[in-house]
C-alpha cells in the first residue's frame, strides 16, 4: 500500500521526492531507492546506494552499532 502510494504521488510529479524510513527491506523491494543512508544513535553513519540496503538485509546493522558511540 505505501509503495502504491509513493509510486502514485511520484508519477503525478516526477520531480518530488520522498524521504523513506524503514527497516523493512521488502518495502524496498517494490521503492528502489537513489540513496541510502544508515542511522545509529540519530547519526547518519554509511550512505550509499541501493546495494546498501541489501548489504543491510544480508549482514544486518551489527556492523554499525560500533559508531554509536563514536
Amino acid at each position: 500500500i505505501v509503495a502504491k502510494g509513493v509510486k502514485k504521488l511520484h508519477a503525478e510529479d516526477p520531480t518530488m521526492s520522498a524521504l523513506i524510513i524503514t527497516h523493512y527491506q521488502r518495502l524496498l523491494n517494490y521503492i528502489r531507492p537513489d540513496h541510502v543512508h544508515v542511522m545509529v544513535g540519530g547519526r547518519i553513519v554509511r550512505s550509499g546506494g541501493p546495494e546498501l540496503a541489501e548489504q543491510l538485509e544480508e549482514d544486518g546493522y551489527e556492523q554499525f552499532r560500533a559508531h554509536a558511540t563514536s
